[in-house]
């Protein structure tokens, strides 16, 4: 019993010793005792996990300008997404993952967009006839007149382009309308048609009446590689080929019009417009301009650009820049990602930088004095006496001031002109034949 009440005693005088230790320890070593647990114990539980991609891989189909073959060298384009950890306070550049590698692989990609694109591909590769089209474009811009009826209409006193990428089945009498107006103010004028197939016997025999009355109008097949030659586009046109480019949905034809009419009026020189332009007096004094489509309300400024007509002398340095933003942003995707709001970007974003202020924006009156989403009211013959007024002043103020009207064919393909219509009265001022008129309504 003596002996337990002795091992009692120790262990109290133990115990008392260990606490005097305790509390003569610092408190501030104490406190880093302790969040030194704290810090393990938490380093026990949780873990950051930090994916590394694949090292991407070296053939990558990302465009890169310094593989151009152009004279220019455009600044490198660079491209990353980054990661970054607060625990770890590190940062990690990753390189973008394309969504063919993350959705599915590209074979399966080329496969559809290939299927989808099959007609126009087509027209694409390079044929016996389509390889001569810079020996035929320049005889026919610089050629004797000896297959025309009137001696006064040989030389060209101005250059028009147009483009036509679809089906000759879907070349109708409203683009020769176009066509005709053209001729109506441009007796001199040589009108060059980029297409595969109006470039056929039945598209010359579209074209005849116009020759029988002596104006220079022809239809040649695009040789894509001589056209795109020495420009980003060469290098954006081979990989579209070769399939490292996804057409996207937008209409493969619409982009490629969108880019020829840039090389045309780069290589040549000239007037750019579309089909569905009724011309409406002489372009002879424009010089380097380009039409707004819409204006700010509140500054007056232009808002948005349109391509549908374009004039620019040959190699003008706008159209270069142009190209380039067309290869390096192309989007097939987004309407008008590569046409109204391509050279809307460019021109909003270089100003009047020097070396680039030699054009002209003009007002929408200009070429689109109706916007898209109105132009059915332009096809509209009179109700009543309040429309009839309208359509009389509107028509004045267009013939007065614009050089030409944009029908937006997209919107009013189906809309028939109806007789009294500003068109209707439009078309009777510019037709040149006439008879087509009649087909249209």
């Amino acid at each position: 019993m003596e002996d337990n009440t002795n091992i009692l005693q120790r262990l109290r005088k133990l115990e008392k010793s260990l606490l005097s230790v305790f509390f003569f320890i610092p408190t501030s070593l104490l406190f880093l005792v302790l969040i030194s647990l704290l810090s393990y114990n938490g380093a026990s539980i949780f873990c950051v996990h930090v994916p590394f991609p694949a090292k991407p891989s070296t053939d990558s189909g990302d465009f890169l300008p310094e593989n151009s073959s152009s004279d220019q060298s455009p600044k490198r384009v660079f491209s990353s997404a980054s990661k970054s950890s607060a625990l770890l306070a590190v940062k990690e550049n990753f390189p973008p993952l394309q969504k063919s590698e993350v959705l599915k692989p590209v074979s399966s990609l080329k496969v559809k967009w290939k299927r989808r694109n099959r007609a126009t591909l087509r027209t694409l590769r390079p044929t016996p006839v389509s390889t001569r089209f810079s020996v035929r474009a320049k005889e026919f811009f610089h050629g004797s007149c000896l297959d025309s009826f009137n001696s006064s209409h040989c030389g060209c006193k101005i250059r028009f382009f147009m483009t036509w990428i679809s089906s000759i089945e879907l070349f109708g009498h409203r683009d020769l309308l176009s066509l005709e107006s053209v001729f109506k103010f441009h007796s001199n004028a040589c009108v060059l048609i980029v297409s595969t197939s109006l470039d056929s016997i039945r598209g010359q025999e579209l074209l005849k009446p116009f020759r029988e009355r002596g104006f220079r109008v022809t239809a040649v097949s695009p040789d894509f590689n001589y056209i795109f030659k020495n420009t980003l586009a060469e290098v954006w046109f081979d990989r579209l080929r070769k399939g490292s480019v996804d057409p996207g949905e937008v209409s493969l034809g619409q982009n490629i019009s969108n880019l020829l009419r840039l090389l045309l009026l780069y290589k040549f020189g000239g007037v750019y417009i579309d089909t569905d332009v009724i011309v409406l007096r002489s372009f002879v004094r424009l010089r380097n301009v380009i039409g707004a489509q819409t204006t700010d309300l509140e500054t007056g400024n232009w808002s948005r650009l349109n391509n549908a007509v374009m004039i620019f002398d040959k190699k003008h340095p706008l159209l270069l820049k142009f190209i380039e933003e067309f290869a390096l942003t192309f989007d097939g995707n987004k309407w008008g990602h590569n046409g109204p709001y391509l050279v809307s970007r460019v021109v909003s974003r270089i100003g009047s930088r020097q070396g680039f202020d030699d054009f002209t924006v003009l007002p929408p009156m200009a070429f689109y004095p109706v916007d898209w989403s109105r132009v059915h009211g332009f096809f509209h013959g009179p109700r009543d006496a309040a429309q009839s007024k309208w359509i009389g002043s509107k028509f004045k103020l267009v013939r007065k001031e614009s050089f030409a009207v944009h029908l937006w064919n997209k919107h009013s393909r189906n809309l028939n002109v109806e007789e009294g219509s500003i068109i209707h009265r439009l078309v009777l001022d510019t037709c040149v034949f006439c008879n087509s008129l009649a087909e249209a309504m």
